[in-house]
């Protein structure tokens, strides 16, 4: 089983930035794909951008330009570094780790104010 913890969410203004992290109770680079999805209140959850193993990263094109992705392999940690945020990134955050099954983590909740 592989444990995911988010946290770095919180209050921001439209143009502002945050730095989402993702610890995992295993060794990331045994896990195959790491991604990031959201969910908007009244929407369904949405696919963000994703990391796999060897470094490859793909992102949604509401995100293109403005998010990364990137990994700590050391820290066991995958990180989602948000810029030039709109307010209709609001939501809550979800790290999902698959291996032979997938694993997700209880969310952190970002709100970008107007």
């Amino acid at each position: 089983q592989v444990q995911l913890v988010e946290s770095g969410g919180g209050l921001v203004q439209a143009g502002g930035s945050l730095r989402l992290s993702c610890a995992a109770s295993r060794s990331i680079f045994s896990i195959n794909v790491m991604r990031w999805y959201r969910q908007a209140p009244g929407k369904q959850r949405e696919f963000v951008g994703a990391i796999t193993s060897s470094g490859t990263t793909n992102y949604a094109d509401s995100v293109k330009g403005r998010f990364t992705i990137y990994r700590d392999y050391a820290k066991n940690t995958v990180y989602l570094q948000m810029n030039s945020l709109k307010p209709e990134d609001t939501g809550v955050y979800y790290c999902n780790a698959a291996v032979s099954l997938e694993y997700w983590g209880q969310g952190t909740q970002v709100t970008v104010s107007s």
